[in-house]
């Protein structure tokens, strides 16, 4: 039997759907982020960079791009013959088929893929955060405390402490309460959903609360095993770290990239970030064009003005076009003499010619104000904007869009313009 002393199991199945039109044909984990990058690669490199080299992603909304991205795992040197990495999709068993119905539930039905690994150690990750975390020097914290389960945690602000599991500790940080999204916090310690558990005491917990519907370890597996008198602790973690699951925290992250001393670097030499890359002839930047303050990803070319955005590979920004405040996804291109202002636009999009995004007053958006919000226009994968049309502030659009979707060749600030056949 093969034998490792710590395993990962990445959950990367989640919809997100605070991220609205950008994540209806592909999983959260696998939308673009920094230009070149999908939000995957952070715990897939923080892995490689910590030594864990055996690591299960657990799939199952839209899996497709997600597990062409991951592959064999080349790019994260995770394709081994002992380990490596392995997408683990729900899978049909001899008396029922059983869609993961909770974190904990998704981790339950992988307990026979743990075992062949005999670990010590299991390290449970999320796959839609943007951080960078040494997991061998949270081991190090595990061990020490000789604790069955370890919480990575951070400080967060009081007033945001109720969207979180929040856990109140003792002076040696042992956890002595934990709240799951409670009404009123009595911490700011905020639990980051990155756990590392005694194999033994994670497969005991797991096999007690199995028939809990929608199994959870906020819910179920961590509250089992503190009432059960477990040593359970938390890991402070002060650095950066960002749940990218609304649009306005995703469009934020990207932006804070592109700052003069970015709070992120995604360019350190002793922690790289590792992605699957295509093959693409370098940028190229006309001799009358203006960029600013932004990334510009391989094989994308600008002809126009570019100011504060990040921009991913293999796009064309056409002449007179000026693009601000913006994360344009790679494989679109954008037609000439377009005004583009605090836009998100998914990949494979094609723009039309003197085209405006992010015009007018904000107004809330008609179909889900709670999503498109802060003035950002969305624009959804494999659409058409046709020429000589303006839409205004939090609107989303997306589609093989014609002139004749568009009154007057324009959208209103807070307008949802979706063609069938893409569903919100």
């Amino acid at each position: 039997m093969i034998k490792k002393e710590m395993i990962a199991m990445l959950l990367a199945g989640g919809q997100g759907s605070r991220l609205g039109i950008l994540t209806s044909k592909v999983a959260k984990p696998a939308v673009s982020f920094g230009g070149k990058y999908r939000i995957i690669d952070f715990p897939l490199s923080n892995c490689i960079n910590s030594g864990v080299d055996t690591v299960g992603v657990l799939t199952q909304y839209r899996p497709l791009r997600l597990n062409t991205h991951i592959g064999i795992g080349i790019p994260w040197d995770l394709d081994r013959n002992m380990g490596g990495v392995t997408v683990l999709p729900p899978y049909e068993k001899s008396n029922n088929s059983e869609w993961y119905t909770g974190t904990a539930n998704a981790i339950y039905q992988n307990i026979e893929y743990m075992e062949t690994f005999n670990p010590d150690y299991v390290l449970i990750l999320s796959g839609d955060h943007i951080y960078k975390m040494d997991y061998e020097v949270m081991l190090d914290y595990h061990k020490s405390n000789q604790a069955e389960i370890t919480i990575a945690a951070m400080p967060v602000p009081i007033e945001e402490a109720r969207r979180f599991g929040i856990l109140i500790t003792d002076e040696n940080r042992q956890i002595t309460e934990f709240e799951e999204k409670p009404e009123k916090p009595r911490s700011n310690l905020a639990s980051m959903g990155i756990y590392i558990f005694n194999w033994k005491s994670l497969k005991e917990s797991l096999m007690a609360m199995a028939d809990q519907p929608n199994l959870d370890f906020g819910k179920h597996i961590i509250p089992y095993l503190f009432n059960k008198g477990g040593r359970c602790f938390a890991y402070e973690f002060n650095s950066y770290w960002k749940d990218v699951g609304t649009l306005h925290s995703y469009w934020e992250a990207n932006m804070e990239l592109i700052d003069i001393v970015p709070d992120f670097n995604l360019y350190e030499e002793y922690w790289k970030i590792y992605t699957r890359s295509e093959t693409l002839p370098p940028q190229y930047i006309s001799g009358d064009s203006i960029v600013e303050r932004s990334i510009i990803g391989e094989g994308t070319y600008v002809y126009g003005k570019v100011y504060n955005s990040v921009i991913g590979c293999n796009i064309t920004i056409g002449k007179d076009t000026v693009v601000r405040d913006s994360i344009i996804m790679n494989n679109t291109q954008i037609g000439e003499g377009c005004d583009i202002t605090k836009a998100i636009i998914a990949e494979d999009v094609v723009i039309g010619n003197n085209v405006t995004l992010g015009t007018g007053d904000e107004v809330p958006n008609e179909t889900d104000p709670s999503i498109y919000t802060n003035g950002i226009v969305t624009v959804g994968e494999h659409s058409n904007v046709p020429d000589r049309v303006s839409i205004g502030k939090n609107s989303v659009v997306s589609g093989k869009l014609t002139e004749k979707d568009f009154e007057n060749n324009a959208l209103g600030s807070g307008k949802t313009l979706i063609k069938a056949g893409d569903e919100l």
